[in-house]
């Protein structure tokens, strides 16, 4: 008997709201237990990011191999990454285990605008890390980035999608969290040309930082726990949906608050 175990490899959020902190607390909530290799300590809270410091790329990746050559997680997310050093030592370590599903939450720049991913190190990131990944999980400023367009409707979502899809992956959800309306729509291209929407509706609430960190973490959680994609991606929504629900009233820090991660923990799950 062992726990079901998922890897997060991402940076540090001293707040607690993004980033390992949120990663950590969604996947607890959802009975999975947490592994980490941080790659960079950001200094931000609710208002903001202030600085990003990077850890050594040795570190990083000797992080993530003690983690799987011992706990072996069932799945891996990968969020916040800074560097080409950084990238390399990923992508160059997850090569020697080749069979578990990733999922990357592909971090470029905070909603204040920090750059957190630099600007020489995206080129890098498409052609080494985005082909590993079994799930790629864009918000549309990320994936104007990765497709070099601008999203302005569903059929540009499309579009971008096809594009992002080019570059290797083997499936994009594009999330439509920046679109207005009371509808939150986000779609996920498979490459085998399957389409699905996601809908739901908008909480009205500042308390959003984190988001992209835990549903991408929720939707690792729930392929450790067996489901497949499009299921793992419903019931990681339907979470942060009623994470967000749950802590929309919540005054934490002067800016944009986290969620309440953990509004219904839990237990650990064993196999």
């Amino acid at each position: 008997m062992r726990y079901i175990c998922a890897l997060t490899i991402a940076g540090s959020d001293c707040s607690g709201g993004a980033g390992i902190q949120a990663d950590i607390k969604t996947m607890s909530a959802l009975g999975v237990y947490a592994a980490t290799a941080i790659t960079s300590i950001t200094v931000q809270n609710t208002k903001g990011v202030q600085a990003v410091h990077g850890v050594n790329p040795l570190i990083v990746a000797n992080q993530i191999k003690a983690v799987m050559d011992d706990i072996k997680p069932d799945a891996v997310k990968i969020g916040m990454v800074n560097d080409c050093a950084t990238i390399h030592a990923i992508a160059d370590t997850l090569t020697f285990y080749p069979n578990i599903p990733i999922v990357i939450d592909p971090i470029m720049i905070s909603t204040s605008g920090f750059r957190l991913m630099k600007q020489d190190a995206l080129e890098l990131f498409c052609h080494s890390l985005l082909p590993m990944s079994t799930l790629l999980t864009p918000n549309l400023p990320e994936a104007e980035i990765l497709s070099n367009m601008k999203i302005y409707t569903i059929d540009d979502m499309d579009i971008a999608a096809q594009r992002i899809l080019s570059l290797g992956c083997k499936a994009v959800l594009i999330k439509g969290g920046h679109m207005t309306g009371d509808r939150k729509i986000d779609r996920l291209y498979m490459a085998n040309g399957i389409v699905q929407t996601f809908t739901r509706k908008t909480i009205d609430t500042q308390n959003t930082h984190g988001t992209g960190c835990t549903l991408s973490s929720a939707i690792t959680s729930f392929i450790a726990r067996r489901l497949d994609l499009a299921d793992a991606i419903a019931a990681a929504k339907s979470y942060l949906s009623q994470a967000l629900e749950a802590g929309k009233d919540i005054h934490i820090g002067e800016g944009h608050g986290p969620v309440n991660h953990l509004f219904n923990p839990k237990k650990l799950i064993t196999l």
